[in-house]
């Protein structure tokens, strides 16, 4: 956990967008809430084209939304940070004006999720959780978690 989806409509990226957007999203949250890069995930899905309306109209701009579910637990200050961190980065990488930009945030609770095969932990556990990943499953995460 997170996951980010990024849903975007009448509007195409490149390859090298996403790796930066995905980047940029994975080191925003980890700045933001402490968490390791290996528990940030980005799913980027292009809308069909004539199947995204607003205010029942067919939306003929470009759009780019990006929904992230994170674990609960941390603060609204936090949450405000990360938020504005992410719209920065959508800017940044589409050019699009700020008011073709949407994010959400949604928080999970932890115990209601499973990733790696494992229960997650609460906020501020990750080091504790880690601990408890068999070695193999621990080696893995520690080479996603390498920041380049």
């Amino acid at each position: 956990m997170p996951t980010y989806i990024v849903k975007y409509t009448n509007l195409n990226l490149s390859q090298k967008q996403k790796n930066f957007i995905a980047k940029d999203i994975t080191m925003t949250h980890s700045k933001f809430t402490g968490a390791n890069n290996f528990f940030a995930q980005v799913i980027f899905e292009k809308n069909v084209k004539y199947c995204h309306y607003m205010g029942g109209k067919l939306v003929k701009s470009k759009e780019i939304f990006l929904n992230g579910q994170i674990r609960s637990g941390r603060s609204s200050k936090v949450k405000k940070k990360l938020i504005l961190g992410l719209r920065k980065i959508l800017i940044k990488n589409t050019k699009l004006r700020s008011d073709f930009v949407w994010v959400y945030l949604e928080d999970l609770l932890p115990d209601q999720m499973v990733e790696y095969g494992e229960v997650l932990p609460k906020s501020g556990q990750e080091k504790k959780w880690l601990k408890s990943l068999s070695p193999q499953l621990r080696k893995r995460l520690r080479k996603m978690d390498k920041r380049k």
